[in-house]
């Protein structure tokens, strides 16, 4: 029986209409975060006000497939072939430290480059660039704008919280769900409170077997899509960390990764999920994940990450520069719903930390023009005769 997958139409997302107002505070907070992060933080320079601590930036392979299902073959991925890429592993904490005060919440954003047409980022429309940020949880922690502040307010100021013990954990539940005292009960932030503790107990894992997931919703063409990484079978086998525990040292994640890379190449499937029923699988609602059972993951594309040597790149200035945006995409994959238009505010937060960083505004050419060292041969034929058929679309 065919998937009747939902059609794109701009009327699918729904925006508060005082957007531009709710957005004012929402900069401003991230502003000065940024502008204070080199003395809060200790370091002496400004950090990301989200995914602060970089676990290490890879060179990587983007190859889209042949024979993909033409439902899932939209945009860029309707055009086989390869793709140079850089990939940023990273805490999803707004703070530097050691890697068990961080947890094991991480991100993983990719950039590819010479992929064509006019970008939605509005500093940059002509960028060869094309951006995918990504978490190891298949859900955000806010739906609104309203809530989205609060929320990170007091996602940034946790560590207080905790501090306290359990009557600082109740005071921080209490406001999470009340907005300090600031929701009206009818709004109270339940779905994100629900969200917030399930991700909270994320476990911590290898990140090279780990899945990520784009959260929020994408236009797919002509269809409505949510993105994820999984880690090929074959990386279990390769991997040399099965287990990490965080309290063994205070940096855990990029040794472990610097020890992986240096004996292994690791791969990852580029795959699409195709929203079906936009009750179960809502644009506007980031907090629900879309049910497996209503409409699978298809790949369409292989992410090669060969062995390569990145010991000593953790602080270098190239990677440091970096910044990845949701937005970085084109018109085929425009992010949707109100979260995704307030995440659109996270360029004013990069273009600050670059500023202050004395770092280039512009976006790299190319992975070598960032980590200028040769690594082992890439990916081999872009044929792809193992993918399923999937169901095509009802018409």
């Amino acid at each position: 029986m065919p998937l009747d997958f939902v059609r794109y139409t701009p009327e699918i997302e729904t925006v508060d209409p005082d957007l531009d107002r709710l957005l004012e505070p929402i900069i401003a907070f991230w502003e000065k975060l940024v502008s204070e992060s080199p003395a809060v933080e200790g370091g002496g320079r400004a950090v990301r006000g989200v995914h602060a601590k970089t676990y290490g930036v890879v060179k990587a392979e983007v190859q889209i497939l042949r024979n993909v299902p033409p439902a899932y073959a939209q945009g860029i991925y309707a055009r086989p072939g390869r793709h140079g890429a850089l990939i940023r592993f990273s805490s999803a904490s707004a703070h530097l430290g050691a890697d068990a005060t961080l947890g094991g919440v991480l991100g993983l954003a990719m950039k590819m480059f010479d992929v064509p047409g006019s970008k939605m980022v509005e500093e940059e429309p002509d960028s060869a660039t094309f951006d995918l940020v990504l978490k190891n949880n298949p859900i955000f922690v806010a739906n609104t704008a309203k809530h989205y502040l609060v929320i990170q307010e007091i996602g940034v100021k946790a560590p207080q919280y905790l501090a306290r013990g359990k009557s600082g954990f109740h005071e921080l539940l209490t406001d999470f769900l009340t907005g300090k005292g600031t929701f009206e009960r009818s709004d109270w932030a339940w779905e994100e409170l629900f969200a917030f503790l399930k991700l909270s107990q994320t476990p911590v894992r290898n990140p090279l077997l780990t899945t990520f997931w784009s959260m929020a919703a994408f236009r797919h063409g002509d269809y409505v899509a949510k993105i994820r990484l999984a880690p090929a079978t074959e990386n279990a086998t390769r991997a040399i960390h099965r287990e990490l525990d965080l309290r063994s040292r205070p940096d855990v994640f990029y040794p472990t990764l610097v020890d992986e890379l240096q004996a292994s190449a690791f791969d990852f499937d580029l795959q699409v999920q195709l929203c079906t029923n936009l009750e179960a699988m809502p644009v506007n609602d980031t907090t629900v994940e879309w049910p497996e059972k209503l409409s699978p993951f298809v790949t369409v594309g292989r992410v090669h990450i060969p062995r390569q040597d990145i010991s000593g790149t953790e602080s270098s200035e190239k990677t440091d520069a970096l910044s990845f945006n949701q937005w970085r995409v084109t018109e085929e994959h425009r992010p949707l719903g109100e979260i995704m238009q307030v995440r659109r505010i996270y360029s004013a937060s990069a273009k600050m930390r670059r500023t202050l960083n004395h770092q280039p505004q512009s976006e790299p050419a190319s992975a070598d023009e960032v980590l200028p060292y040769p690594v082992a041969s890439g990916l081999g034929s872009d044929e792809c005769t193992s993918l399923p058929q999937m169901p095509e679309p009802a018409p």
